[in-house]
């Protein structure tokens, strides 16, 4: 190969560089999509868990909605208060107070608490076992499973399962909601970390068969509703709910709940 021929090699690929170059460029600005400065900074204060306990996608998706004024600026629950305080600034608003979460799960019917109606022996997982007839072993068909699904899922190892129940720690919980949505009872919620009454029971049915089931169910009687000064309690197909805006932690619930189910936290 003589000069002549390495020389009009090397002019043919500097054309095609070129040539490459000119239609990339072409290309940047005919599909150039503006991006919103706010939604980068967003994301970039975002703690890249990608969750989904926002509600959203991931961070991205969140980032977006917020640059949009779709969602609040304190809508991670895992970046907190500080993440928000940073995000309302690059928002221009205020984030407001924003209370911590945690995860909590609403059952206390563990194996001394509960009556059993059949032995499963099927795949380790609560999600194949709430598929048998029932959707429980278990008397009580709303109550814990006690399998682990919540806990195979949740990266901060905050749910261990205690005597077949899922038991949370606060203090590694970050309220990232991946456990809700594995839950196939739906016994898992987010409630304030600083909530002292909580509803230890999530059974939807009545009296009697609620003491046939377990030893610590809500039997529908209507007595914390009944004593509660703020109307904080009301009762949703059987089963006490608390709300949290109007408790005032004065214990009068958890004080007349005959079953004591109402715990102290």
């Amino acid at each position: 190969m003589n000069i002549n021929e390495i020389l009009i090699a090397v002019g043919v690929m500097c054309l095609i560089a070129l040539i490459v170059g000119i239609v990339l460029s072409i290309a940047e600005k005919v599909f150039h999509v503006e991006v919103d400065e706010r939604e980068v900074k967003v994301r970039e204060n975002l703690p890249g868990s990608n969750c989904g306990g926002c509600g959203y996608a991931g961070c991205d998706s969140l980032a977006k909605a917020i640059a949009k004024d779709e969602a609040p600026v304190t809508s991670c629950p895992v970046g907190g208060a500080p993440v928000a305080k940073k995000i309302a600034e690059i928002m221009g608003q205020e984030a407001g107070d924003m209370q911590k979460k945690v995860a909590y799960v609403k059952c206390d019917g563990n194996c001394e608490k509960r009556e059993t109606d059949y032995n499963y022996f099927g795949v380790d997982s609560c999600v194949y076992a709430a598929k048998m007839p029932g959707s429980s072993q278990y008397s009580c068909k709303f109550g814990c499973l006690g399998f682990g699904s919540c806990a195979k899922v949740c990266d901060q190892r905050a749910i261990r399962i205690i005597d077949r129940k899922a038991v949370v720690d606060e203090e590694l919980c970050i309220a990232c909601g991946k456990c809700l949505k594995v839950c196939p009872h739906g016994l898992i919620e987010l409630i304030p970390a600083d909530s002292k009454y909580r509803v230890q029971c999530s059974s939807l049915s009545k009296g009697k068969e609620v003491r046939e089931a377990c030893t610590a169910g809500c039997i529908g009687c209507g007595l914390c509703a009944k004593n509660c000064p703020n109307d904080a309690i009301v009762f949703e197909n059987n089963i006490a709910v608390i709300d949290y805006s109007k408790c005032t932690k004065c214990g009068l619930c958890a004080e007349k709940c005959p079953r004591k189910i109402i715990k102290v936290y």
